[in-house]
């Protein structure tokens, strides 16, 4: 087993397990956790030694998402100066890299759940091929709840959903496909069980509670 500042990362034969390690602070992210989880995925995409990537966590929750303290520096930083400006960039492209390289590596990814899957731990989740949650699962985008936009492909992500939903559709309006996914993303809507998660849209019906 490999211990790293933020996960800790095992094989098992063919499948590669790799766990949230910061259940102190609900498995919440800091910038340190994008290139790390980065790194391990690159590593394990040019090393091929796995076929499968389980995803879980220790403590009671996935991951609360982005530790705030840690953000919050860069946004204060952004008040029209150029040094905050880059710090935000520089955070947003980390996220949203990493979360690219996890949707595309070349072996199914598992994201297992429970407890909060929020914001970026959320985005994390359905950037996986598949998800297996318990039902205490409370899972959802709150970042408009604290005046922010889901900024690693979560909206991304609903928008590809209802595109798919509104593929068998005669008509040609994706409006009324989107505008379920972008309300409960507007009202930081969170689902309080892995069914209403469901039905929201985060989990898939493929997807094991």
């Amino acid at each position: 087993m490999t211990a790293l500042n933020c996960f800790q990362l095992s094989h098992e034969g063919p499948v590669a397990h790799l766990v949230l390690n910061r259940p102190e602070a609900l498995n919440t992210m800091q910038p340190a956790f994008w290139r790390q989880l980065h790194d391990i995925l690159s590593d394990l995409h040019q090393q091929g030694r796995a076929r499968a990537l389980v995803i879980s966590s220790t403590g009671r929750h996935f991951s609360a998402g982005m530790d705030l303290q840690t953000f919050e520096g860069a946004i204060t930083l952004d008040e029209g100066s150029a040094e905050g400006r880059a710090a935000v960039f520089d955070q947003l492209t980390d996220m949203q890299q990493t979360f690219t390289l996890l949707e595309t590596l070349r072996m199914p990814v598992i994201a297992a759940i429970r407890g909060l899957a929020l914001g970026g731990g959320c985005e994390l989740l359905v950037h996986c091929a598949r998800r297996v949650a318990h039902m205490e699962s409370y899972i959802g985008l709150v970042e408009v709840g604290i005046g922010l936009i889901p900024g690693a492909g979560g909206l991304t992500y609903i928008t590809r959903r209802a595109a798919e939903k509104a593929a068998p559709s005669t008509g040609k309006d994706l409006l009324p496909f989107l505008s379920e996914g972008f309300t409960a993303a507007a009202m930081a809507k969170v689902g309080t069980s892995a069914l209403e998660s469901r039905a929201l849209g985060y989990l898939q019906d493929s997807d094991v509670i």
